[in-house]
């Protein structure tokens, strides 16, 4: 990535040979056969050219709005959606947007409004499938020592980092924004980022594939918390286990204790746990968190056995201890003495253990772009702004990211979020203020259009796109 100081020409007198890029603030001095700082744009023969060229999909899905309900695609281009991938940009922001396309479909007037938009408030949520203790809540999120981020809440199976956003894009030093950004590209686009987490762990991210977390590749995403995991299985270990107890940092289950195993009238067996009870069968911090069991510091399952009632355990009581992905599992049996004794797990109990690896999911990364589009680029849709975002509230008007379906939040502007694995390859690029840059879509009926007041002098119909534009298929 590259700094705007560092922009080719960027103290060159404007000559015949070297032309100003005005796609964003930093206004970069091009000289001819070159590219700006951000490498999206050059000086062709005096000429400014966006070098990538405008993404038109053509493919059935969810993702075009403009293909014919239940008719598959026979190859031709019939209902192009002209995406933000390559468009350009608005700025200096009261331009019209590069393309206004009017179609038709299902004899309505349609209009799609396309830009690509430049975000300085933007972040990432990074949702990790994994049980492992990665660092607390609230810890600093580093690459190459520079804070991207934090730790969030966790979440049922998953660890959340939130990362990016306006402060350390441009609040803080002038290398933590251009890392952040950095960070943030590269995971937008797919690729893979290893951060670190302070007082936690070494993590590889990258959307769609396994966390790999202290170099080691995580596999599944828990089944559920100890409780759950309890309520699942608990009748397929009836009469294999008179106790089980599921390990979680979260909730650890007690099979006996829990409602699950009254129902099946189990006899109690007497083992206390550590921690603090919570409801029957269900207790809390039984453990620091950590990278061991259940996502716990422990490596010896029987440490979080606070004492075992010789009035009520008797010798020969079957105890099996797990963890919530079944990675773990221990069979034991009680000795004389009441103590337990680490034994061969018969063959129906690890049946069961095997079938809690069955229905954990595997463990990936989710990697949620997060931005406002509430600002100026609005100006590029309509004269007066607000009657886009009253338009988008009423769900008048449809908002895609390179064609992908987005989340509106709600509350006021236009705050999006998009899975970037839903949008095509490479659709994010960045200027180096720092921002990311992403493509953006509107699409809503011509009338409606003009009615808020849109650029009606600049919309153009697909043919004419097509024709004029340098494209590519998606």
């Amino acid at each position: 990535m590259r700094d705007p100081e560092d922009a080719p020409e960027s103290t060159a007198p404007l000559t015949g040979d070297v032309i100003r890029c005005d796609a964003c603030p930093v206004l970069c001095r091009i000289r001819k056969g070159q590219a700006g700082a951000c490498d999206r744009y050059a000086n062709q023969e005096g000429k400014l050219v966006r070098l990538d060229p405008l993404l038109v999909l053509e493919r059935g899905g969810k993702a075009v709005p403009f293909l014919e309900p239940g008719k598959p695609w026979d190859g031709t281009l019939v209902a192009p959606f002209v995406t933000g991938v390559g468009a350009t940009t608005t700025y200096p922001d009261y331009k019209p947007a590069p393309f206004i396309v009017s179609s038709k479909v299902d004899g309505v007037d349609m209009v799609t409004v396309v830009t690509e938009g430049i975000f300085s408030y933007c972040g990432l949520k990074v949702k990790i499938d994994t049980d492992r203790f990665l660092g607390p809540e609230l810890a600093a999120v580093r690459v190459e020592g520079e804070q991207i981020g934090h730790v969030t809440t966790a979440e049922y199976g998953s660890q959340m980092l939130s990362l990016g956003g306006v402060r350390h894009l441009t609040g803080g030093t002038k290398k933590e924004g251009n890392v952040t950004c950095e960070a943030m590209l590269k995971l937008s686009n797919k690729e893979a980022v290893e951060v670190t987490i302070d007082g936690g762990s070494a993590v590889l991210l990258q959307a769609g594939a396994a966390p790999v977390v202290d170099g080691e590749r995580e596999e599944r995403m828990r089944v559920g918390c100890g409780s759950a995991t309890i309520g699942i299985f608990a009748q397929q270990w009836h009469g294999h286990c008179d106790e089980v107890i599921v390990v979680d940092d979260h909730i650890t289950g007690v099979l006996t204790e829990h409602q699950a195993g009254r129902f099946l009238d189990m006899r109690p067996a007497g083992i206390r746990v550590r921690g603090r009870k919570s409801t029957p069968g269900r207790y809390f911090k039984v453990a620091q968190p950590g990278p061991g069991w259940g996502g716990t510091d422990i490596t010896e399952p029987l440490s979080i056995i606070e004492k075992i009632d010789p009035k009520t355990a008797w010798p020969g009581m079957r105890l099996l201890m797990v963890s919530t992905t079944g990675e773990d599992a221990e069979w034991f049996v009680l000795d004389q003495d009441l103590k337990p004794q680490k034994a061969e797990m018969p063959k129906p109990v690890r049946a069961v253990v095997e079938r809690i690896a069955e229905n954990c999911e595997p463990a990936l990364c989710s990697v949620l772009f997060m931005g406002g589009a509430g600002g100026s680029l609005r100006a590029g849709v309509t004269q007066n702004p607000v009657r886009l975002t009253r338009s988008v509230k009423d769900l008048i008007t449809r908002v895609t990211c390179g064609g992908a379906p987005v989340y509106v939040w709600p509350g006021g502007g236009i705050t999006v979020m998009v899975d970037v694995l839903t949008m095509p390859d490479k659709s994010f690029g960045y200027v180096p203020t720092p921002a990311l840059v992403l493509p953006i879509e509107f699409t809503l009926p011509l009338a409606q259009y003009a009615a808020i007041g849109g650029h009606m002098k600049n919309v153009v119909s697909v043919q004419q796109v097509l024709e004029n534009t340098r494209w590519r298929s998606g």
